[in-house]
């Protein structure tokens, strides 16, 4: 085998099962050798983590394909719907680094909908059903039973064209009347049992305002929204298996052409991104914003991807573990941690290194000149040898971790203790030689001697010590606070654990997430301090505090109160804590 055919055979065994289809429909000349995709969001909250799935999806396989991938807002459901959903859908996706073809929207269809439901009427293919909710449900069978038919179902043409125009006007009221298709209430798929089609929805739209009240449901319009704009691959998670055969019966009602096969938009489902320790449920998430439970939806503890930007992920990191985690036709649970560690592998490439001190005590240097000051140079990211260096100060008077002395240590202990030297990072080794305590025994401030000929980049410099600490100088830092971010659940499936004492206790969704929320999901530090170089940092930078974990700036954060929010500890510590 050749070189060049050994690397196509590696690159035909890289691809997804997407990707491996989308190539067969265009070795077969399918659809004119196009490839068009859609990503079809309802705007009726916030994306999530799980959206990053299909967007990355959508979008990547138009871009592998030279083909376009379409913004196509799923706005059916006007009670749910907002202008507010539309606009940060629209910036999460950019954030991710991905853009739009042309932007769409099922209402921009709903006047080819309706006159598509009325032709379906006139067919045959479709009817007025007065039934209750309740009835229609009852009417609909099991798996293994058939379904009855409606006492509407061969109502006259005439009647149901008459009265699907009243549900328009505003005659009927919600509830009284639905249309629904005339398929078969025999059939083993219960999504060809008759589905309603259409309902009255007397609510504004948020782009349409008044003009309708009757509105297509989801299985109706998302097909035919496909097809009038062309797309070619309809990418889709798994639960639409079932709903596939449904679609594509649409598809053939509205094309109904000899070309067909061959031009005409094909659903293909991949899996869903589950993760452990996170509840994606729209409606769940409305519940936490709107009791309080979080800071709104960009709560950096959410699962929404703009509260993963507060928090400090970029979307590098994202993608990459996307990328990583692949797409297949079953469902799996991820676990969180690898979501962490596609972070942590991609801010230790583009993070900058400062130090930070967020539990401070004193450290007094007594053989230091009182009023000295030197400037000591730091490299702003190892991993980067383009990253350059900035400056920090070091003086008499510096704030250190509180952790990092102990008194009284073990034989092992590697930290500041009486009669161990240490190195300062970036300055000088230094010797413990006490502490000073308050009344009630806390550390209020630690001594140390300096060695002057230990200074970092010094000949003298190369004497090793196993220690090293990080540090500010306490007249040229600042002081900030800092937001302690940690997994907002307790429990590993939180969605199975809610439902389970939502059962036992009989008590509603609000209630069992009370009871589920880790109660250290968000510590804030005010008394902490940052170095001087901070100063003016922006949000979305993205910071290693070192030794600490990797940080960034919050959108609170003002020149004069400094906000900075931990978006991933340097090692995963959570294993470990519950195991």
């Amino acid at each position: 085998m050749t070189e060049m055919n050994t690397n196509e055979v590696s690159e035909k065994k890289s691809l997804n099962f997407i990707e491996q289809v989308v190539e067969k429909d265009l070795s077969e000349g399918k659809n004119g050798n196009r490839v068009q995709t859609r990503f079809p969001p309802e705007p009726n909250g916030y994306l999530h983590i799980g959206h990053a799935k299909a967007i990355c999806l959508d979008f990547g396989i138009a871009a592998r394909y030279g083909g376009v991938c379409n913004l196509r807002f799923d706005d059916t459901n006007p009670t749910k719907e907002d202008m507010e959903y539309v606009e940060a859908i629209k910036e999460d996706i950019q954030w991710l680094g991905f853009q739009w073809g042309n932007e769409y929207y099922a209402s921009d269809y709903f006047q080819q909908l309706w006159d598509f439901a009325i032709q379906l009427i006139k067919e045959g293919k479709a009817y007025i059903d007065e039934q209750s909710a309740e009835d229609i449900a009852a009417q609909k069978g099991t798996p293994t039973q058939p379904g009855t038919d409606s006492p509407y179902r061969n109502r006259p043409v005439e009647e149901s064209l008459a009265l699907f125009e009243k549900m328009n006007t505003g005659e009927i009221e919600e509830g009284k009347m639905v249309l629904r298709a005339k398929i078969d209430m025999a059939s083993p798929n219960m999504h060809f049992r008759d589905p309603i089609i259409y309902r009255v929805v007397k609510h504004p739209h948020h782009r349409t305002g008044e003009t309708w009240k009757a509105y297509p449901m989801y299985d109706f319009a998302h097909g035919q929204s496909d097809f009038f704009e062309g797309v070619t691959h309809s990418l889709c998670t798994l639960e639409f298996v079932p709903h596939r055969p449904l679609y594509d019966l649409f598809v053939d009602w509205v094309k109904n052409e000899e070309d067909l096969d061959d031009n005409r938009p094909r659903q293909y489902e991949f899996n869903k991104l589950n993760l452990n320790y996170t509840l994606m449920s729209k409606r769940n998430l409305l519940v936490l914003v709107k009791e309080g439970l979080v800071n709104g939806w960009d709560d950096p503890r959410m699962p929404t991807l703009c509260g993963f930007r507060r928090r400090g992920y970029s979307p590098e990191s994202i993608r990459n573990f996307v990328d990583k985690i692949g797409y297949t036709t079953y469902d799996a649970l991820n676990d969180f941690a690898l979501l962490e560690s596609a972070v942590r592998d991609d801010l230790n490439k583009r993070s900058t290194r400062v130090s930070a001190v967020i539990d401070p005590v004193k450290l007094v240097i007594t053989n230091y000149p009182e009023g000295q000051v030197e400037a000591m140079e730091a490299v702003n990211n190892p991993e980067d040898p383009n990253s350059g260096t900035h400056i920090i100060e070091f003086s008499r008077e510096l704030w250190m971790e509180r952790e990092d002395f102990m008194e009284n240590a073990p034989k092992k202990y590697f930290r500041m203790t009486p009669g161990q030297e240490v190195r300062l990072k970036n300055a000088y080794i230094v010797k413990c030689t006490g502490c000073d305590k308050d009344e009630n025994g806390n550390i209020t401030t630690v001594y140390a001697e300096y060695d002057p000929d230990t200074k970092t980049g010094m000949p003298g410099s190369s004497r090793k010590v196993k220690g090293t600490l990080h540090w500010v100088s306490c007249n040229h830092c600042l002081k900030a606070e800092v937001r302690l971010y940690d997994r907002l659940w307790k429990v590993e499936n939180p969605r199975d654990e809610m439902a389970a004492i939502r059962e036992a206790k009989n008590c509603d969704a609000l209630e069992a997430m009370k009871e589920m929320i880790n109660p250290d999901s968000l510590k804030v530090l005010t008394e902490c301090y940052v170095e001087k170089f901070l100063a003016d940092a922006k949000p979305l930078d993205y910071l290693q505090f070192q030794r600490i974990g990797y940080f960034n700036v919050d959108k609170d954060s003002t020149p004069d109160h400094l906000v900075f929010n931990r978006t991933v500890s340097l090692k995963d510590n959570w294993s470990k804590i519950n195991k």
